[in-house]
């Protein structure tokens, strides 16, 4: 090691105004990488012995005396965060402050195994150069006798992907902030020669202010430390990868650009712009670059998109070559973002993008008073026509009867668990971003809600039932049933939603009383 003079650091760094609890606390975070780096230089030190080659790897011993640093029994380790190949995240509690933080939980053996101490290292490299508002803060490093620690920021609103699943996709506005976080973010990144490689919403957290936090850079790559571009393996999503490094197995800075332009298209449409049935017939079309969009897409995000989901590397928008990260900032899908107090401004409320799919019809969020209105005169004509819906034992005579009607009429009946009655069901539009599948959705007397390819015949999915299901009319085609993971955008092709939300709310308040 270098044995880097502690109380040398300390004054330089007092002397560029810092304070002495800063500049103490640097030093010694300084020192435990290199305690850290000298770990690892022991291990390939024990792998080369076990192969007859000592001579090759030998480590001096610390020239100094460790500092006191965190230990494991210094936190309070709850629950899981997220799981890896052969590492765990942990909710923790620092005993001594009460902060809360994500513990990172590396094993030893399987690092080794898998010969990841390279990745391991980069990580760890990664987290201490970089210092940005939108990018995960590294806090502490150690270890014990079967495990490495990392204790990093605890992002308490979680992965950007969690909420793209619940939202379907993000209306404009929230899309234009998130994407202007992440330019920033990318161009922190490369100011230092920093490649993330991995860029994906997967990787994107959310802190309690909901500003976004860039996170795992175990597969990272840094241009100081890797004299060439090229990859020693395959690194990245199958659905984000750059085309270069399909062609050419070399990855540079504007393969971060492919990665966003992928993530901007995502969160507009719903769906990755590549996506097949498995990982080579996708990667087949990102090398030809061949994606559509879908209708209703942004014209101005549209452009973007088309400048950063280029084949040639040197020629999307915000790599050196045209003009950096000024000239992807002057895009015009940015209009009206102030780039120097983004990290201090108040996120929009995160909303999906459903604009109508047809012309003269409502997007999906409009609403109408006259709408208002007229379902309650349906309602009430639905509600006469129906009768008082009741739950009725198996042994019923009536409901009996009831399901040997259904089993001769109805062409739903062989979908259902055995002895499940049809409450309601009808054809609707499941909503997904700008993407919808035509679907017969079904609700039953257990209770549940299925939906049916009504041409394919087959089940697709269900609606998971809950006292936290809520059903939410918008107009008279559209309603939605959220859930407490996922909302569900649904049109009635009859346009009779408020019939819907009028019966999926009368059996949730029947499981109500009999759950008393």
């Amino acid at each position: 090691m270098s044995g880097v003079d502690e109380e040398q650091l300390i004054k330089e760094l007092k002397g560029k105004g810092h304070s002495e609890v800063y500049a103490r606390a640097y030093a010694a975070k300084v020192h435990e990488g290199e305690l850290f780096a000298h770990h690892f230089a022991l291990l390939r030190e024990k792998r080369a012995k076990s192969k007859g080659d000592i001579a090759a790897t030998s480590a001096p011993a610390p020239e100094q005396a460790e500092p006191r640093k965190r230990r494991p029994d210094d936190f309070i380790i709850s629950k899981r965060l997220g799981q890896g190949s052969y590492s765990s995240v942990f909710l923790c509690t620092e005993k001594e402050t009460g902060r809360e933080f994500a513990i990172k939980i590396l094993d030893k053996a399987h690092i080794q195994k898998e010969r990841k101490e390279k990745y391991v290292l980069t990580e760890r490299d990664v987290f201490n150069a970089l210092r940005s508002p939108f990018i995960v803060q590294l806090y502490y490093t150690f270890q014990d006798p079967a495990r490495l620690y990392f204790v990093i920021e605890f992002c308490k609103n979680g992965e950007l992907l969690d909420w793209l699943q619940k939202l379907g996709s993000f209306d404009e506005k929230c899309t234009r902030f998130y994407v202007a976080e992440m330019v920033l973010a990318l161009e922190h990144m490369h100011a230092h020669d920093i490649i993330h490689r991995d860029l994906k919403p997967e990787n994107v957290l959310l802190d309690e202010n909901m500003h976004i936090k860039i996170t795992d850079f175990g597969t990272a790559k840094m241009l100081k430390k890797d004299s060439n571009g090229r990859s020693d393996s395959f690194v990245g999503t199958a659905q984000y990868v750059s085309p270069e490094l399909l062609s050419e197995k070399s990855v540079g800075k504007s393969s971060d650009l492919w990665g966003l332009g992928c993530i901007l298209y995502q969160l507009l449409a719903g769906k990755v712009p590549f996506r097949a049935g498995n990982d080579y017939q996708t990667f087949r079309l990102i090398s030809q670059v061949d994606f559509s969009f879908p209708p209703g897409f942004p014209e101005k995000g549209k452009d973007l998109v088309e400048k950063l989901l280029v084949r040639d590397p040197t020629k999307r928008l915000g790599c050196e070559e045209m003009g950096g990260f000024a000239a992807l900032k002057a895009h015009p899908f940015f209009e009206g973002i102030d780039w120097e107090t983004l990290a201090t401004q108040t996120p929009p409320k995160l909303e999906a993008y459903l604009p109508a799919m047809t012309p003269g019809e409502k997007g999906i969020h409009e609403t109408d008073p006259a709408d208002d209105e007229l379902a309650e005169l349906e309602a009430a004509v639905y509600r006469r026509q129906m009768g008082e819906i009741q739950v009725m034992s198996k042994e019923d005579k009536q409901r009996q009867e009831q399901l040997a009607q259904q089993a001769k009429e109805s062409p739903w009946h062989s979908f259902l668990n055995e002895g499940e009655l049809i409450i309601k069901t009808g054809l609707v539009d499941k909503r997904r971003g700008l993407f919808s599948k035509r679907r017969q959705l079904i609700l039953t007397d257990t209770p549940r809600l299925i939906y049916i390819d009504p041409e394919a015949l087959e089940i697709k999915g269900e609606i998971p039932w809950s006292n936290e299901l809520q059903p939410q009319f918008k107009n008279m085609r559209t309603f939605f049933v959220h859930t407490p993971n996922r909302t569900y955008y649904l049109e009635d092709v009859e346009r009779k939603s408020i019939a819907w939300v009028d019966t999926i709310n009368h059996m949730l308040k029947l499981q109500k009383e009999q759950n008393k």
